[in-house]
């Protein structure tokens, strides 16, 4: 997950760099370079390439795509580690569709701490002009279909091999984002393609590290990792884009990455409390 966050957030710096090009088009070549890398993955592992739960593969791809083009939109929009912290209520999402998807549970106490971190999106929106109520709806649009992608993969684990599980999010981004091409398209220009390349090979990195945690551990546990991100965006948007943050945007930030740290944190130390339980009790 370190290996992930990190990747993920060098993909988002050139996003950022090629905020001149739709976001869609930045979502097709992006795609198509993960497809390549997925392809020849999955034929040195020789596993299959189309997998077996269709519907569910498909699904994933559709979610992903559409969490992809709002974020894209977002960074492009607005400042770099704004539009990461509201992309970080996903695992509130992804807790509370689990309860449908997985049949797990989410504590009273959990649902105060949800309310804390929204409480600090409220924040960030109300005191920072640079942010549009449409921008920030995008956000949480993109924040909730992350949760719906995360529940899917969840769900695939140990029926698909992961590669196959990215490989599904990749050809759907890529044939969404072909078709946008006949309606909106900007010429690359000079270091765009080589920034294009890099969103693709960082975001391909990236995915598929998250896919292995994800399927590994418990959703829950894997994604306080995810907030360590945050630091590289404040320090980088602020040297690199010239995106300072007032104080009050930052205290927002803070609510954030506080209301979800804690309800992660509340839910692995109950989660524990129950198994100890199961163990004592004969």
């Amino acid at each position: 997950m370190f290996i992930s966050t990190f990747a993920f957030f060098m993909a988002n710096v050139f996003v950022k760099q090629v905020a001149h090009i739709p976001a869609m088009e930045t979502v097709f070549f992006r795609c198509i370079v993960a497809t390549v890398f997925c392809v020849v993955g999955l034929r040195q592992a020789r596993e299959s390439l189309i997998g077996s739960n269709h519907l569910m593969l498909l699904l994933r791809g559709v979610f992903g795509t559409t969490a992809l083009f709002c974020f894209f939109l977002t960074i492009q929009n607005m400042p770099l580690a704004s539009a990461q912290t509201i992309q970080y209520v996903s695992p509130i999402f992804t807790a509370t569709i689990a309860i449908f998807v997985l049949g797990e549970k989410v504590k009273a106490m959990q649902w105060v701490f949800y309310a804390v971190a929204f409480g600090g999106v409220l924040v960030i929106d109300r005191f920072d002009d640079r942010i549009s109520p449409f921008y920030l709806a995008l956000g949480l649009l993109s924040a909730f279909c992350s949760g719906m992608a995360y529940n899917l993969v969840r769900s695939l684990r140990g029926k698909e091999y992961p590669l196959t599980v990215v490989l599904h999010f990749q050809l759907v981004g890529a044939v969404v984002g072909f078709i946008s091409l006949f309606f909106q398209w900007e010429w690359p220009h000079g270091w765009d393609w080589l920034f294009l390349f890099l969103i693709g090979v960082f975001s391909q990195t990236g995915q598929m590290f998250l896919t292995h945690a994800l399927q590994r551990e418990p959703i829950a546990g894997v994604a306080i990792i995810n907030y360590t991100g945050l630091m590289y965006a404040i320090t980088v948007g602020w040297f690199v884009f010239g995106e300072a943050q007032p104080l009050i945007s930052l205290l927002g930030m803070l609510l954030v990455v506080v209301g979800v740290v804690l309800s992660i944190l509340y839910g692995r130390r109950q989660s524990r409390r129950i198994e100890e339980l199961e163990v004592t009790v004969p």
